[in-house]
């Protein structure tokens, strides 16, 4: 089975206290549920008309089990405590 990734890119952060406290509850659900970080922060080099974003890369056993990370109750407990504070896309994909 492969792996999947997790991608989550910051188009703009408007509340720091709220994507604070969504840290705090998110990454103790994401490691928990099996999520390991792989990188995490501003790029450190952007090409090819890319955005300079925080990015953030977390590898799980499967899609599956990253869809369902997403969708689990410890998750959607950091999303609510994130709010509208900040802009982001969430990708999850398969490797190879």
């Amino acid at each position: 089975m492969a792996k999947g990734y997790w991608i989550t890119t910051y188009r703009s952060i408007s509340n720091p206290d709220a994507l604070a406290a969504y840290a705090k509850i998110a990454a103790p659900a994401l490691t928990a549920a099996g999520g390991r970080f792989l990188a995490r922060g501003p790029a450190a080099k952007v090409m090819e008309q890319g955005l300079m974003q925080r990015t953030v890369l977390i590898e799980f056993d499967s899609v599956e089990q990253a869809v369902a990370t997403h969708d689990s109750p410890g998750y959607q407990a950091a999303l609510a405590a994130l709010g509208d504070g900040a802009v982001r896309e969430i990708r999850i994909i398969e490797g190879i």
